[in-house]
């Protein structure tokens, strides 16, 4: 007899889960950067355009396919095709999610560890960014501190998967993300209210330039899209599979999309004026918020509180991403395992922490992981670029392919409307799903391939 499988007690409950899973340092960290490195405005509407275009397209996908199977990514595949290699593309996920989890609590960790430097005041009177790029180099090239955190970070996601769906994921979502929100409220009301250069801030984040918009613009704004709503891994099949048939799918999906964008949004708004008044590179790249905010936050009255604060909103968003992440691959051991959660939880948890270990001491404290031999490069950026970049990416075709030719868009629409009488918008999702979305991603790996670079 098969196990009644869990469920989200109510849709805010999976909306919360769901947007936690999508909103993290993607949006946080990752977001603000791109932008400032593609001109602002311009890039945050083409941004805008690809999430409701794209982003919902395969968002709803993913739901559907884990809601028709009540199955995790492998399962999925295997159940509406069985043996077929389709099931492969759950592997994918299933792996991906494991591999980005390594990788990905690392920086968390970081951001748990420039809370306790920004509180006791290791940035205060910086007079020099040199100073603020040795804390850093000095911090993340310290293997004790790197792995500790690394281990702290995993210990918790552990903690929260163990719970289950209902106990676990979706009480501490509901506790998470209604402070996240706060904090960065908080912190925007702070930004908008530093005087001289906010203004300027403003316009550069929300007056479009398209003069400044490229070719690239175009791809690594498709590609934040696609990163930041966490596609292509199976996160929102395993999600979609506790979601009940009364449920709304497309409104699921919509509200979503729309929640993580909305927290992306507000990151940008609070970062931004904050830059332009403290008379900072909006530009600063990835070091945008190890290297650049703590000297904005040391220059600004309160900054202390406030550099506290933010880090806190960056633990708390970045946590609620990696339970998503180990959530994939612990749904792959109780379906088709048959493992329990707790056992699940903890060897994948496991797992990750050791796959992850390379990554925390590539930054310097290693020699070898800080340049592996043929790809030179850390041993991180090259779990990012092949997992965060070119595994999600094509696991985001993947899907797309299944659903819109070989589940095909009629069973697909079928599974939608079981929980709504309507889908306004079926004829465009099912032309999207079919050739709009392929068609986008299939120039991203292009552009990857070709160029080299990573978005």
């Amino acid at each position: 007899m098969e196990k009644s499988r869990e469920q989200w007690h109510s849709k805010l409950g999976f909306v919360l889960a769901a947007a936690g899973s999508a909103i993290g340092l993607g949006n946080i960290w990752r977001f603000p950067y791109m932008t400032g490195q593609n001109g602002g405005a311009a890039f945050v509407l083409i941004y805008m355009i690809f999430v409701v275009l794209i982003g919902f397209t395969i968002m709803l996908a993913e739901l559907t396919l884990g809601r028709h199977t009540q199955r995790n990514p492998v399962g999925a595949f295997a159940k509406i095709f069985p043996g077929t290699q389709w099931k492969w593309v759950g592997a994918l996920g299933v792996v991906t999610g494991v591999a980005i989890l390594s990788f990905y609590s690392v920086i968390a960790g970081w951001t748990m560890g420039y809370i306790f430097k920004i509180a006791t005041g290791q940035f205060n009177n910086i007079t020099d960014s040199r100073q603020v790029e040795e804390i850093f180099s000095q911090f993340v090239q310290n293997p004790l501190a790197a792995v500790g955190l690394l281990a702290l970070f995993i210990g918790l996601t552990v903690g929260v998967i163990v719970g289950g769906v209902s106990a676990g994921i979706e009480r501490w979502t509901k506790i998470l993300m209604p402070i996240l929100l706060g904090i960065l409220l908080l912190l925007l009301v702070r930004s908008l209210t530093l005087g001289k250069g906010v203004v300027e801030g403003l316009l550069f984040y929300l007056k479009p330039n398209f003069h400044a918009v490229k070719i690239e613009t175009w791809v690594q704004a498709l590609g934040q899209a696609l990163f930041s709503l966490s596609l292509g891994m199976g996160a929102m099949i395993t999600y979609g599979s506790y979601i009940s048939k009364k449920e709304n799918l497309a409104t699921c999906a919509a509200y979503v999309c729309i929640f993580d964008t909305l927290i992306a949004l507000l990151a940008g708004l609070a970062i931004f004026p904050a830059l332009f008044a403290m008379g900072m590179d909006p530009a600063g790249g990835p070091g945008l918020v190890f290297l650049v905010l703590p000297v904005v936050f040391d220059m600004m009255p309160g900054g202390t509180i406030f550099g506290t604060a933010f880090f806190i909103l960056l633990t708390i968003a970045a946590l609620t991403s990696t339970i998503s992440l180990l959530e994939v691959a612990v749904a792959y051991f109780i379906d088709e395992r048959n493992w329990s959660r707790k056992t699940a939880a903890v060897v994948v948890g496991v797992l990750a922490f050791l796959l992850g270990i390379p990554s925390a001491l590539s930054q310097g404290a290693s020699t070898w992981f800080g340049c592996i031999p043929l790809v030179h490069m850390p041993f991180l950026d090259f779990m990012n670029v092949l997992f965060g970049n070119y595994a999600l990416t094509l696991g985001t075709l993947l899907i797309a392919l299944f659903v819109g030719w070989k589940w095909g868009t009629k069973n697909a629409v079928k599974e939608i409307l079981q929980g709504n009488s309507q889908f306004k918008f079926q004829s465009i999702w099912m032309i999207t799903i079919r050739f709009v979305a392929p068609a986008a991603i299939i120039i991203i790996l292009i552009y990857l391939i070709c160029t080299g670079k990573f978005f």
